[in-house]
């Protein structure tokens, strides 16, 4: 009896073993949640970080897409990410700040583990910031600097001071300005929106190199307009560059007086220019700058209506942000080779900037065609 009680035992032992082992085994696979749930934690199934190809949703916020650019650079940096194995979540904000605010909340509240922001207003996103520092996301500010945030972890541009720069000396070698002697040319001024950092490095770079002429009587501003607010345009707003300039040709230049320059911080306002010369101005057309390569600017530069335009290469900005996510997402330090330039008034932003070219008639084949980035057909 004693023998049979024992094994009794011994078989109720062992099959609650066996089942205490089933109950382990269990407790130890990971449903699909709770692999996602290890997997968000940045870890994968061989047990390292996540990287790349374990994806992450990195929200992208361009301001419109009423100018070509930020088109492009949505859509490059779009393209780019996926090929990388990120999702993204890009969108546009029809230049009013309320709904890039809204957007970029809607982008935390989703679960971006990056935000990278091209603002509309420098100045105007400090509550969605805070939320994104609050929510440790870090934030790459896209070609315009966020300003007076601590949100802003880097900054991804071209060396805007360098594009400003490009533009003045331009139209000093076009005239010739340090072998003028006795001559003078008349000059006028179209920069853009105030709210835009940029600006100030657009304006000032270009102002660094024509100032000295103006001050020496070379070259004349017969408006009287070349302080920055002044000169200023609103969101960049080709209708509105053409308005103020067609006010400016009725005033000052009705009287068969040559206008010889015409500094434009930009191709859509470069344009409202060459729009306004086209409607009331009898002359040659004048040495216009701009910026960005778009489209209609560069067909004005092949037809003689436009000089130049600054060439930055949204391949190359978007190629370069998908760098510094990539290396955020792993947990690494991006490439930074400017720490001391760009203060947005809460602190200096670490800064990664590309170089600027400029395109003309002479070389825009070479830049913009043989490169892939246009086509012939584009330009026709």
């Amino acid at each position: 009896m004693r023998k049979k009680l024992l094994g009794v035992l011994l078989s109720v032992a062992m099959v609650a073993s066996l089942l205490a082992g089933c109950g382990d085994k269990n407790d130890n696979t990971q449903t699909p949640d709770n692999q996602n749930e290890t997997d968000d934690a940045g870890e994968n199934n061989d047990g390292g970080t996540d990287d790349a190809s374990g994806g992450g949703l990195v929200g992208v916020a361009m301001p419109t897409k009423d100018l070509q650019r930020w088109n492009q650079d949505g859509s490059n940096m779009e393209t780019e990410l996926k090929a990388a194995g990120y999702e993204v979540d890009l969108q546009y904000a029809s230049n009013d700040v309320n709904t890039q605010v809204s957007q970029i909340e809607n982008m935390i509240s989703n679960g971006c583990k990056v935000l990278v922001i091209a603002s509309i207003e420098g100045d105007s996103l400090g509550t969605v910031m805070d939320q994104a520092k609050e929510a440790g996301i870090p934030v790459i500010a896209y070609d315009r600097l966020i300003m007076n945030s601590e949100a802003v972890t880097y900054y991804a541009t071209f060396d805007n001071y360098v594009v400003g720069k490009k533009q003045g000396e331009y139209i000093r070698d076009a005239l010739d300005l340090d072998n003028a002697g006795d001559k003078t040319y008349n000059i006028e001024f179209v920069t853009g929106d105030p709210g835009d950092n940029n600006v100030n490095f657009f304006f000032g770079g270009a102002m660094d190199v024509l100032q000295k002429y103006l001050d020496a009587g070379t070259l004349v501003c017969r408006s009287g307009q070349t302080d920055k607010d002044t000169v200023a345009t609103v969101n960049w707003d080709t209708g509105a560059a053409q308005t103020r300039f067609e006010t400016i040709l009725s005033s000052f230049y009705s009287d068969g007086e040559k206008l010889d320059a015409v500094l434009a911080s930009n191709d859509s306002t470069a344009l409202g220019v060459a729009n306004a010369l086209a409607s009331s101005y009898k002359g040659d057309y004048p040495v216009l700058t701009g910026q960005d390569c778009d489209i209609a600017s560069v067909k004005n530069m092949i037809d003689g209506k436009q000089s130049m335009s600054i060439f930055k290469d949204t391949r190359t900005l978007a190629s370069k942000v998908v760098e510094m996510v990539d290396a955020i997402m792993k947990g690494g330090e991006p490439d930074i080779n400017d720490r001391e330039s760009y203060d947005n008034g809460d602190h200096v932003v670490p800064s990664y900037l590309c170089e600027p070219e400029f395109a003309d008639i002479k070389n825009y084949k070479e830049i913009l065609i043989d490169s892939g980035y246009y086509s012939e057909d584009d330009l026709k």
